[in-house]
């Protein structure tokens, strides 16, 4: 059992309330984990409900893992692992997986990541200029996550560029049924399509889970709502945390008009307010309440802290960036040295990732270990997405982007000429690229020498099929990348530095996906269903004694001892819009940039430095900056100070504090 201190008054009334449905608003830092799954346990022992009957919805992977270990200290193993925890994308897969054949989907169809879907939108867009396909590719998915169709999307459009996007969105959607795939939007997407139209199916998952607990659900889009609402049905059984405050994802979809709506859909709505702050000081929470009264409120509520008042926020001007990263970095150092701390007590929090660069090169300069958050993932590394072709492939013969990945890497003989040939067969045929490969007919419409490598492939891809549905998955790993020659290949097409680190990644992904098949008695075919799904550094970083930089949307979740949030200035927090948007679009724009202050101020537990600078670099020029508005709304008293000029390098000073620090103190 954990041995956590007891549930304060308003926790304890969230976990107990069972009569209708509940939301819990929980602000930064006040226990909303714990309510969640204290009410499962509370649900199993006294709301008569079994636990595979109970699914909690988060938005990451880490936050699920994090639920689950949470979940299995107060239940027994058995039960924990009949609670359905996950994201919401991953039970739109177990949805998807049972129910493909009513969509007219097989049950081994491919999920596309991001990059695929861009492959696909950038053939469709028929241009190299990447800034065009991503912005199409982001229209599509707000399309989808506001569950507008691509006919409807084409009825709606506003202008040229809207209308182009609507007639790729279109030929997008073609596609992917085409390929027998689903993207990333569409986990969601298809699972409200599906149960809006066939009400049995609706019915049962309405019966297999009565009780749903959703996290965050200020971050919930249209599409997540309405699945929401479908799942809990006139039953209305569900608790729904979350916090107006923190919603900062309106760019990818969000809408605080769903925690509006909740109480009008539904009006027996018992409503919980979580205030008590188990993680900062009185200074910090005074400053994010003062802060977060400039925005128009959908529910009152006020942080407060038994943690005492702690630590003076201190808002510093910097000269310029160059200025702003060195001087980070040696108070940091000296705080450490002070206080014996340790550096994984620190995180330097910034608006966008650009911003990074100047800080990593001063902490790099001072030998300070640091990790990078919301960086490049695991899964997007070339060498992961090579052998995830692979993998795809065999669990789905029909996904052509995996076939035309895995056929030319490692190379094999087959050119573009070749696969051209293929492509104009398999569309003469409307078969997939593998099916049409496979026919003797095509054998006819190339040359011998085209012919035998495609050939040698497919039969290759046919027998490791065959074993991966039977043998165990680890074996038939190792036997693909052997087969496949993937080490030669990396050792072969770069420098051996970078072969070296690549095939170290390509051996821990393997090594990953083999340890979880023996865990969950996972065939290899299962193994790469759920693939794209599954964040292989999930949680890895917390051993590791390293500052944390990371992006403010990327720090949503996490808490540090000391924060330093820098470039706070107007035109990077808040964020420069588009000139072009009328009051209404600006309004909310600043509304969501104070929100995410907010969050950045609230990840501090004990001291916070914030830093602005009164000149940034713009090409070869500077450019005068002003302190943000939102420094000003913080309320702090005297909280500024101007930096001294430097009489001693910064090397210097560190060593002469280090030195006194040394020195035996008088009793």
């Amino acid at each position: 059992m954990s041995s956590s201190p007891p549930l304060n008054e308003p926790q304890r009334e969230a976990v107990r309330h069972l009569d209708g449905p509940c939301l819990v608003l929980a602000g930064a830092g006040s226990g909303k984990t714990r309510v969640i799954t204290h009410k499962i346990a509370h649900l199993i022992a006294h709301g008569g409900y079994e636990a595979k009957q109970i699914a909690a919805l988060t938005f990451t992977n880490k936050a699920a893992k994090e639920m689950q270990e949470r979940v299995a200290s107060l239940i027994d193993a058995k039960q924990a692992k009949a609670v359905t925890v996950c994201t919401f994308h991953a039970l739109g897969v177990q949805i998807l997986r049972q129910e493909a054949a009513h969509l007219g989907l097989k049950p081994q169809f491919s999920i596309l990541d991001s990059s695929d879907s861009f492959s696909i939108v950038q053939d469709l867009c028929a241009t190299t200029d990447k800034q065009v396909t991503r912005r199409i590719q982001n229209r599509i998915s707000l399309w989808k996550n506001a569950l507008v169709t691509s006919d409807a999307a084409v009825d709606i459009a506003a202008n040229e560029d809207e209308a182009q996007a609507a007639r790729i969105y279109r030929s997008y959607a073609a596609t992917l049924k085409a390929y027998q795939a689903v993207d990333f939007d569409d986990l969601i997407g298809k699972p409200v399509e599906l149960f809006s139209a066939n009400h049995e199916v609706l019915y049962r998952w309405q019966s297999r889970l009565r009780y749903l607990l959703v996290d965050e659900v200020q971050d919930t889009n249209a599409c997540q709502y309405a699945l929401l609402k479908q799942l809990v049905g006139p039953r209305a059984a569900f608790t729904a945390v979350g916090d107006d405050d923190q919603a900062i994802y309106a760019w990818r979809g969000a809408t605080l008009d769903n925690l509006k709506q909740l109480s009008l859909d539904y009006p027996n709505l018992k409503l919980i307010k979580l205030e008590q702050n188990y993680r900062s000081t009185g200074r910090i929470l005074n400053a994010a309440n003062a802060l977060i009264t400039h925005n128009p409120k959908l529910f009152e509520k006020k942080l407060w802290s038994e943690h005492g008042p702690g630590d003076n926020i201190v808002v510093t001007p910097m000269n310029d960036e160059e200025h702003e990263a060195e001087s980070i970095v040696i108070q940091l150092s000296a705080h450490k040295f002070e206080r014996r701390g340790k550096f994984a007590d620190y995180a330097v929090l910034y608006r966008g990732n650009h911003q990074a660069r100047v800080i990593e090169q001063a902490l790099r300069k001072e030998k300070i270990p640091y990790v990078l958050s919301g960086g490049q993932s695991f899964f997007d590394r070339a060498e992961i997405k090579d052998l995830c072709a692979w993998l795809r492939l065999i669990a789905n013969a029909d996904d052509d982007p995996a076939f035309i990945r895995a056929i030319t890497t490692p190379k094999r003989g087959v050119g573009a000429a070749t696969l051209e040939a293929l492509g104009g067969y398999a569309g003469q045929r409307h078969v997939s690229l593998f099916e049409a490969a496979c026919e003797s007919s095509f054998a006819h419409k190339v040359q011998a020498r085209q012919f035998q490598p495609i050939n040698e492939f497919t039969a290759f891809i046919n027998r490791i099929e065959y074993r991966a549905k039977k043998e165990p998955a680890g074996q038939v790993l190792d036997d693909l990348v052997r087969a496949i020659g993937y080490e030669a290949h990396l050792f072969d097409s770069e420098d051996e530095r970078s072969a070296q680190t690549k095939w170290q990644n390509v051996l821990d992904f393997t090594n990953w996906l083999k340890k979880k098949g023996e865990e969950e008695g996972k065939t290899l075919i299962e193994l790469t269903q759920s693939v794209a799904l599954l964040t292989m550094l999930d949680g890895k970083e917390q051993d590791v004694d390293a500052v944390r930089l990371s992006t403010l949307h990327a720090a949503k979740g996490l808490e540090f001892p000391h924060v330093f949030l820098v470039g706070v200035e107007e035109g990077l927090l808040p964020h420069k819009g588009s000139e072009d948007d009328e009051a209404a679009a600006i309004a909310s724009r600043i509304e969501e940039e104070r929100r995410l202050m907010y969050v950045g101020v609230t990840r501090a537990q004990r001291s916070l430095q914030i830093s602005w600078c009164k000149k940034r670099k713009r090409a070869r020029d500077f450019e005068t900056r002003e302190p943000s508005r939102f420094i000003a709304e913080l309320g702090l008293a005297q909280a500024a100070k101007e930096m001294p000029e430097e009489k001693i390098s910064p090397q210097d000073r560190l060593s002469n504090l280090k030195a006194l620090l040394a020195k035996p103190r008088i009793a």
